[in-house]
């Protein structure tokens, strides 16, 4: 970890690819203990709604995370006060990445004056989003190609 030269920085069209390819791995391999097979099929069928992505990286406060050459993780801050997305590629798990990111992303809605940040955080994603003092509000329950996936409603205070 502490070799690991990782950079923070605005993301762009240009990172669309990457960013969708590391959504997919982390997904299949990370997630593929707390999700069904027929969960994580209809979780990363999201994927293909390309336009639903630029929409994202265009109109949210949106950065990767990268080491030399290769982007290693992205996140999303909507609304001034919402983790939208927060993903670290599977091969880059538990080195700090996903601490950078999330810092990032509070000390943006911090200066965007938010009281609370909020999430709806994956089963996998809940154990880092209480350690950084997130609570549960509620669990969701969406229905994605006729499959149920659920996750839950987290924030925080500031």
């Amino acid at each position: 970890m502490d070799n690991l030269k990782i950079s923070i920085r605005p993301s762009t069209v240009d990172d669309l690819a990457q960013i969708q390819k590391i959504f997919v791995e982390t997904i299949l391999t990370i997630c593929k203990d707390d999700y069904s097979p027929e969960q994580i099929q209809a979780w990363t069928s999201s994927v293909e709604n390309t336009e639903r992505w630029l929409e994202k990286l265009n109109s949210q406060y949106f950065v990767v995370a990268e080491v030399p050459g290769q982007i290693v993780g992205f996140a999303s801050l909507e609304n001034d006060n919402h983790i939208d997305l927060l993903f670290v590629h599977k091969d880059f798990q538990r080195q700090g990445i996903a601490n950078k990111l999330y810092s990032e992303i509070a000390e943006e809605a911090l200066k965007k004056k938010a009281t609370t940040l909020n999430s709806n955080v994956s089963q996998t994603a809940r154990p880092f989003f209480e350690n950084k003092g997130f609570k549960i509000i509620k669990r969701n329950t969406k229905l994605i190609m006729g499959v149920e996936i659920f996750n839950y409603k987290m924030a925080k205070p500031f």
